[in-house]
C-alpha cells in the first residue's frame, strides 16, 4: 500500500503543468469534478450562443415596427416580425395577428401575455442547471476532501516511520486539490448563473415593456389601422 502511494505521488510529479499536476494529485474524485466541469462549461456556452440568437435591438425595432402602425400598415409590420423571429418579435407578432384580426383590445393583450408565457422557457433554457451544478461541484470536493484525507490518516495507521510522511502528504495534497478544483467549478458556474439570470430577467422585460407599448399605440390609432 504504502508502494503504491509513494509510485502514484512520483507519477503525478512527472507532469511539469501546474494544473495537470494538481489534478492528478487529487485522486479519482477529481474525474467525477471534471465531468461536472465539462458540463458547467458546455451549458455556459450554450446559453451565450442561444441568447444571442434570440436578442434584438429592441430600440431600432420599435422605431421601425412602431412607425408602420402608425402608418396603419399592419400586414408590413407583421412581415417585419416574421423576418427576425425573437421571442419579442413573436410576442409582437401575436398581437398584431389580433389587432388584423380586429380582435378587441383585451384579446390583443391576452394573446400577447399568454406569447410572452410561452417565450420565456426559450429564453431560460437549462440555466437553472448551473446553480444546480455549482452546488454540486462544492460538495464533490468535500467528498474529495474526506476521501483525501481518510486515504492519509489510514494509511499513517499503518505505515512504518519512513513512509508515513510521504502518505501524509498525499493525502492532504488529495484533499485540498479536490476542494479547490471543485470551488473552482462552482465559482464559474453560480456567477454565470447570476450574469445569465440577469440577461434573461431583461429580456422578459423587453418583451412585456414592448407589447404595452404596442398595446397603447394600437389603442391609440386603431382608426389608421389597414386591414
Amino acid at each position: 500500500m504504502e508502494q503504491t502511494a509513494l509510485d502514484a505521488a512520483h507519477d503525478c510529479s512527472a507532469y511539469g503543468n501546474f494544473v495537470a499536476k494538481a489534478f492528478c494529485q487529487g485522486g479519482p474524485v477529481m474525474y467525477i469534478i471534471a465531468v461536472v466541469g465539462l458540463f458547467t462549461a458546455f451549458l455556459i456556452i450554450e446559453r451565450w450562443m442561444t441568447l444571442r440568437n434570440l436578442s434584438i435591438d429592441k430600440i431600432s425595432l420599435n422605431e421601425n415596427l412602431f412607425s408602420m402602425i402608425l402608418r396603419g400598415d399592419i400586414k408590413q409590420a407583421i412581415a417585419f416580425c416574421d423576418s427576425k423571429p425573437t421571442p419579442l418579435t413573436n410576442t409582437l407578432k401575436v398581437g398584431l395577428i389580433q389587432v388584423l384580426n380586429k380582435r378587441p383590445d383585451e384579446e390583443v393583450q391576452v394573446a400577447m401575455d399568454a406569447s410572452v408565457l410561452r417565450e420565456t422557457p426559450r429564453i431560460e433554457g437549462w440555466t437553472s442547471f448551473l446553480a444546480v451544478f455549482g452546488n454540486v461541484s462544492v460538495l464533490i470536493g468535500l467528498l474529495g476532501t474526506i476521501a483525501g484525507l481518510i486515504t492519509s490518516f489510514g494509511g499513517i495507521a499503518e505505515a512504518d516511520q519512513a513512509t508515513k510522511a510521504a502518505l501524509l502528504s498525499k493525502g492532504i495534497s488529495e484533499a485540498l486539490n479536490c476542494t479547490a478544483f471543485g470551488l473552482f467549478v462552482a465559482i464559474l458556474a453560480i456567477v454565470s448563473f447570476g450574469f445569465y439570470q440577469i440577461k434573461i430577467g431583461r429580456a422578459i422585460n423587453d418583451m412585456l415593456e414592448s407589447s404595452m407599448n404596442l398595446m397603447n399605440l394600437v389603442v391609440a390609432n386603431r382608426d389608421k389601422v389597414k386591414y
